[in-house]
C-alpha cells in the first residue's frame, strides 16, 4: 500500500544549523518517535531500530536509511527500508528541502513516499495514513524544538 505525506515546518534556526541537525544521528534519534537506536554506518548511511504502534499492532522495525542527492545546506533525499518481522515492512523515501526565511529561521519542506506491506497493510489505508501523518508531525515538532529551542 502506497502513502504520500508532505508538509512544511518553520524552524527558528539558521539554515546551516538545521542542515547540521538533519545529519546528526543524536538529534534525529531524539526526534524520531519510538526510535531506540540510530547509528551512522558511513557518512551517508544509518542503521535504525524503531518501535511503533499502529492500531492494535506494535512492532519493532530494524532498517537502514541512505542519504542521496546531497546539496548542502539546501536539500537531500533520504531512502530507507525497515522490517518488522511478522508485522510487515515499510520502504520509501523523502525529499527534504531547506529554504532560508531570514537570517534566523528556516523553512523545511518534505515530501515522503512509502510503501507498507504485511499485517500492517491489512489495517487499512485510513489508519496507516493518519498514523503516518501523526508520526511525521511528532518528528518535525520535536526536531524543531531541539534545533530551534522553541
Amino acid at each position: 500500500m502506497a502513502l504520500v505525506i508532505e508538509g512544511e515546518e518553520k524552524i527558528a534556526a539558521p539554515i546551516a544549523v538545521v542542515w547540521k541537525a538533519l545529519n546528526d544521528p543524536a538529534v534525529l534519534k531524539e526526534s524520531i518517535p519510538g526510535c531506540e537506536s540510530l547509528e551512522m554506518t558511513s557518512p551517508t548511511e544509518m542503521a535504525a531500530k524503531v518501535v511503533l504502534k499502529i492500531g492494535p499492532i506494535k512492532a519493532t522495525f530494524t532498517g537502514e536509511v541512505t542519504l542521496k542527492n546531497l546539496k548542502p545546506p539546501h536539500s537531500y533525499t533520504i531512502v530507507g527500508e525497515g522490517k518488522g518481522g511478522i508485522a510487515g515492512f515499510a520502504k520509501g523515501g523523502a525529499d527534504v528541502t531547506l529554504t532560508e526565511d531570514g537570517p534566523d529561521a528556516t523553512i523545511l519542506k518534505y515530501e515522503a513516499k512509502a510503501d507498507v506491506g504485511g499485517k500492517i497493510a491489512q489495517l487499512g489505508s485510513r489508519l496507516i495514513t493518519s498514523t503516518s501523518k501523526k508520526l511525521a508531525g511528532q518528528f518535525f515538532s520535536t526536531f524543531g524544538e531541539k534545533v530551534g529551542g522553541a
